[in-house]
């Protein structure tokens, strides 16, 4: 029986690990090199109280008319997802959608699927190399001794798997709100390299200017996404893409689709159909 690894824990790894539930597989596991869940999804608690949160990428998921709607209507159901209630300035309303907030945090929606997918998940698993050895891929990470899979997926954004060494191409009353700042583009890249010390500084300031009756925060976290939207993905792809058959290597994510929810269900269904038909 084949040994199967998902590397990311974002929304696209976590749909797909459950997707392959049930199979006949020996093992199935999931790397991450953060410490917890969420990818792109992820949910931020405050030092000092843990109910405190903010989701610090998507803060909410559209569903159009066209999506999927069994995969709503689960996280429906499970009441990790419900109506958005409030109101989203320059929000483009389109005919038949609808949108979802996850009242325990953005990253809940990843951690349940982990949760459905019954695989064994480790965390801090930087992955830097892998190599062929034997008809496998020994799999080698930061932390961790190398390990042997017969089928490896990649779901982290396309600019880490390109960094790749190896056989491949390189809610209480007592709770305050929580404020999320987004920044632009360019500002993004123009502080791509600076620390985010100064960094932190001049959004509160500008924040300052433009909210001067904002009271002090109780805590401040300065996260930088260096891997954010997809503005192009891969063309020519159904969700995937294909880096080595015999051992499989396989890629997906919302790089081969496109940055949103359905972008990354429809990348999840299409990496688990191709593994399912090449074991």
């Amino acid at each position: 029986m084949a040994r199967v690894l998902v590397v990311g824990a974002g929304l696209t790894g976590g749909a797909c690990a459950a997707l392959l539930r049930g199979a006949t597989w020996e093992r199935l596991c999931v790397w991450d090199k953060a410490r917890g869940a969420g990818g792109r999804m992820s949910t931020s608690r405050s030092a000092r109280d843990a109910s405190c949160t903010a989701d610090l990428g998507a803060q909410y998921v559209s569903r159009r008319a066209e999506s999927r709607g069994s995969f709503y209507e689960e996280l429906l159901s499970r009441g990790i997802l419900e109506p958005l209630s409030a109101r989203i300035e320059g929000l483009a309303e389109k005919e038949g959608s609808c949108d979802y907030v996850a009242p325990q945090g953005i990253s809940s929606v990843v951690k349940y699927y982990l949760l459905q997918s019954d695989a064994d998940v480790c965390y801090e698993r930087h992955v830097t190399h892998i190599s062929l050895r034997d008809g496998k891929w020994e799999v080698s990470s930061k932390m961790g001794s190398p390990e042997l899979f017969d089928v490896v997926i990649l779901t982290m954004p396309v600019p880490q798997i390109l960094q790749l060494q190896g056989d491949i191409v390189n809610k209480s009353p007592e709770i305050g709100p929580s404020v999320v700042v987004h920044t632009t583009v360019a500002f993004g890249k123009e502080h791509l390299d600076s620390h985010p010390a100064e960094v932190q500084q001049l959004i509160l300031s500008h924040l300052e200017n433009l909210v001067p009756s904002l009271p002090k925060a109780a805590s401040v976290k300065c996260h930088k996404w260096r891997y954010s939207q997809v503005t192009k993905a891969v063309p020519n792809c159904s969700g995937q893409m294909i880096l080595h058959t015999q051992p499989l290597l396989i890629c997906g994510g919302d790089g081969f689709t496109c940055s949103n929810f359905d972008g990354c269900i429809e990348s999840a269904m299409s990496l688990a159909e191709t593994v399912r038909s090449n074991l």
